[in-house]
């Protein structure tokens, strides 16, 4: 092993996804998992197989999707978690069990109820059991940073002799400084020697997950658990995008250390997490936000006319963020003009029906828009791609006030090959919409948040609706996107396509073998 590479291990896909209204289907993970491979990353942690059906499907799609990354599952040191997991990854060209238990005196005692012996044996016990599934095993030893140091220094011992090759070390309630990991680190890595890599997994709830990543780093970790835009429980994890760049950037610092991330990837992955999301970074978010290339003050912009080094420290186009490219595209634009426009901004591994169904948005589009830019080109491709699944499609909308003053909707949706037509009136134009959509569909959502954005400037730009709707209990909320000029048309789509998406769902984990729990 090089011991200059610090290995990237993404867990967006499972503790991104435990971030408050973050969770995701199975297509929308499957569609993140490939730009995740596009990106570079070496282990993608799908999501946790033995928790529902929902995630042991997401976590077999992406194992037999995958060919570059290793496809990880995690599991709790317990034997039907341990089997979902190595049945869930058993496809992936590359796999690993990641597998974990607590250490900490407060988490045994009040949490397992368990004395240090037995929580030896039961982690001897998943690690071996978690061996006849695939040769990868990674163990966390749950709330490290809070363990004592000899018996963290017992745990080891014992897993990697039972065949773990990677010991992970969170940070798990975000409550250490740098210098309190990075010793911790320090003797810990001292005491595996070359036995196994060390790994971190820092929590941000005192904002420090990043330098305590970083501080790791420097004290000998060669894997680091991150996401991307920073997501994870409570207050999120340590964020890729910035932990990568500043082991890139500030190399007189990282002497020959480095990643396998394709950091022009950054911002395009960055994204696709939001608008799948629909958790917008912060505006001033390092590296992905939207004012981190912004320079608003005199100063600030006098120097940077100057030479950009005075205040930028990263040119953004190492990070993917590229200024808009000379091609303009209009209403007389050909397809080839923008198959290049769309291989330029990222989007290579667009299908043709991908391709096909979002010019001929672009050409519509064209004839209301003056100005197409950039920013539309992507969200046109980005809709498109999370929106292919329509067992239901939109055809029309219409809006008017009826005479006692109630909103009313007439829509006209696609279902089966059927053009199917209602309208209901509603105490708002939202509404209507709803209620139209629900009774066309036969499915009751509640909506639980509603977003629009502005795609670009001006009084023609396209909005961007996202919406959350749960449609049981038993399920999580279910997020849809919308696009169009037209903001009502776009909210209508975006319900509709939480409707297509829990739809989708429901056909994909009908019972169909013994893999269900």
């Amino acid at each position: 092993m090089d011991k200059n590479r610090i290995i990237v291990f993404d867990t967006t896909l499972r503790d991104g996804e435990q971030s408050p209204g973050c969770s995701m289907n199975t297509d929308e993970k499957i569609k993140i998992a490939f730009q995740l491979e596009k990106l570079g990353v070496d282990v993608i942690e799908a999501g946790f197989a033995a928790a529902s059906p929902g995630d042991f499907d997401a976590v077999s799609q992406i194992a037999q999707s995958i060919k570059n990354s290793s496809i990880c599952s995690l599991s709790r040191a317990i034997d039907n978690d341990i089997k979902q997991s190595g049945l869930a990854v058993q496809a992936a060209k590359l796999k690993r069990i990641h597998t974990f238990i607590a250490t900490s005196p407060i988490h045994m005692k009040y949490k397992l109820k368990m004395n240090e012996a037995e929580v030896i044996k039961r982690a001897v016990h998943a690690v071996q059991y978690a061996r006849t599934f695939v040769d990868d095993v990674e163990f966390s030893l749950e709330d490290a940073g809070r363990s004592d140091m000899s018996f963290m220094k017992e745990v080891m011992d014992a897993v990697i002799e039972a065949g773990a090759s990677t010991i992970n070390l969170p940070d798990t309630v975000g409550y250490r400084l740098p210098n309190e990991l990075g010793a911790m680190v320090k003797e810990l890595v001292a005491y595996a020697n070359s036995r196994a890599i060390i790994s971190v997994h820092n929590h941000n709830d005192l904002g420090l997950a990043t330098a305590n990543t970083l501080e790791c780093v420097l004290n000998g970790a060669r894997q680091i658990e991150v996401t991307l835009n920073g997501l994870g429980e409570r207050a999120g994890n340590s964020a890729l995008e910035e932990a990568v760049m500043a082991i890139k950037t500030r190399q007189d610092i990282f002497k020959g250390l480095y990643t396998g991330i394709n950091t022009v990837e950054i911002y395009p992955s960055s994204r696709l997490i939001a608008t799948i999301t629909g958790v917008e970074p912060q505006q001033n978010k390092a590296i992905v936000g939207k004012n981190a290339f912004s320079h608003e003050s005199g100063i600030h912009q006098d120097g940077m006319l100057k030479n950009k080094e005075t205040y930028e420290i990263m040119r953004p186009e190492d990070v993917g963020v590229f200024k808009e490219s000379t091609l303009i595209l209009g209403k007389h634009s050909g397809r080839a003009a923008f198959r290049d426009k769309i291989n330029n901004l990222g989007f290579d591994t667009v299908t043709d029906t991908e391709l096909n169904a979002a010019f001929d948005r672009f050409k519509i589009l064209a004839d209301k828009k003056k100005e197409i830019t950039d920013d539309d080109i992507r969200m046109l491709i980005t809709d498109e791609s999370l929106n292919q699944d329509q067992t239901y499609e939109l055809i029309d909308l219409q809006i008017s006030d009826c005479t006692n003053g109630f909103p009313m909707a007439a829509i006209s949706i696609k279902h089966n090959g059927d053009i199917l037509k209602d309208a209901n009136i509603g105490s708002g134009t939202m509404d209507a919409i709803f209620k139209t959509i629900d009774r066309l569909t036969g499915f009751s959502g509640k909506l639980e948040d509603y977003k629009v954005t502005s795609v670009s400037e001006g009084k023609d730009a396209l909005a961007k609706v996202i919406t959350r709707v749960s449609f049981d209990e038993k399920s999580p909320s279910i997020v849809g996107h919308g696009l169009s000029i037209d903001t009502m048309l776009a909210t209508a789509k975006a319900y509709l396509g939480a409707v297509n998406s829990y739809v989708s769902q429901k056909e994909r984990l009908k019972p169909k073998n013994t893999h269900q729990i």
